[in-house]
């Protein structure tokens, strides 16, 4: 595995806008660019090291990016960070191999992050990105309802469900074409996160993308598969070679 640290994806040249690349030996396949977890206040990218070697095996290149987060910056800083990631990587991708198809994802905040990049597209857009260029999504456990730390800057109570455009529920159906898309929670994952998850999942159906998602419910808590391994195979990483693989 060929692994590039810490790439600037933006003129200011700081920790909390860049990324680290693990790419396979052949340099050729798909590519996976990825938001880390922990609430918009905490986690990195070298959060991803632990999946890293299992996309490798599957000629996967594994794009693992930092944005900044709170008490420092607010909404939606960490989502125009994300887009722009998402412009500086398909924008110079030839650099670092031929990848026939990207996909978005995250884990719990990063989840918030892709669905955001996917169900709003004006922040792609405004970058310069045509979302048609990504050719899937994997949500992992993020929040399709407003983000219970973007309600606390705005002084709710962070427990409360609001549908707004801060958030990723509130967009769909603003398009008629959806790409394709992997959800994964957890049965015992934050509170309400899994009933979230389903409504977000129903409410595509009523707009008719049911063949465009996948749902994947996993057994635990939230996210404890991102550091599990089975079988001497990180699950996580399981997960998404085996859904970027087969679609």
């Amino acid at each position: 595995m060929i692994t590039i640290e810490n790439v600037y994806y933006s003129q200011e040249k700081i920790k909390s806008k860049s990324f680290d690349a693990y790419l396979p030996e052949s340099k050729r396949g798909d590519a996976f660019i990825y938001f880390h977890g922990g609430g918009l206040t905490a986690g990195d990218k070298a959060d991803a090291k632990p999946f890293a070697c299992r996309l490798y095996d599957k000629n996967i290149a594994l794009f693992s990016v930092n944005y900044r987060m709170y008490p420092d910056n607010k909404y939606p800083d960490f989502i125009n960070d994300a887009a722009e990631a998402v412009k500086f990587i398909t924008k110079n991708l030839h650099l670092y191999g031929e990848y026939k198809r990207v996909f978005i994802g995250g884990s719990s905040a990063g989840g918030y992050l892709s669905m955001m990049l996917c169900f709003d597209k004006k922040y792609l857009l405004s970058c310069g990105v045509d979302p048609t260029d990504i050719y899937g999504y994997i949500h992992d456990a993020g929040q399709p309802t407003a983000h219970f730390n973007v309600l606390k800057e705005r002084g709710f109570d962070e427990r409360k469900i609001i549908v707004d455009d801060t958030c990723p529920l509130y967009h769909v159906g603003e398009e008629k074409i959806i790409p394709k898309m992997l959800f994964i929670v957890s049965d015992n994952d934050m509170p309400n996160r899994l009933e979230q998850t389903q409504l977000m999942i129903f409410t595509l159906k009523h707009f008719g993308f049911s063949d465009n998602i996948s749902l994947k419910i996993m057994h635990g808590g939230h996210c404890e598969y991102l550091n599990k391994t089975v079988d001497g195979k990180n699950v996580f990483g399981e997960i998404v070679a085996e859904y970027i693989l087969n679609n």
